[in-house]
């Protein structure tokens, strides 16, 4: 289930988000997996400048980023 459904250039993109901590690191890092709708399905996964020592913190962080910042990410991907 995505967690944001953002357009780009009249494209559907669905939006989910992660958590991932390299060895040797005590915070979690946040990142956006992308992934969009339609005939000719992409997916890329963009890292989020968003840090917290917990995953649950760093989630509801996450909920507080705007639809627009999320597709201005996209964009500055697939254009």
């Amino acid at each position: 289930m995505a967690w944001r459904v953002v357009e780009h250039q009249d494209q559907v993109w669905k939006v989910s988000v992660a958590a991932e901590r390299c060895a040797n690191m005590t915070l979690w890092q946040l990142v956006l997996a992308f992934r969009s709708a339609g005939p000719e399905s992409t997916a890329f996964w963009k890292p989020y400048p968003l840090q917290s020592s917990s995953k649950s913190s760093l989630f509801a962080e996450a909920e507080r980023i705007s639809d627009d910042r999320i597709a201005e990410l996209l964009a500055e991907h697939v254009d």
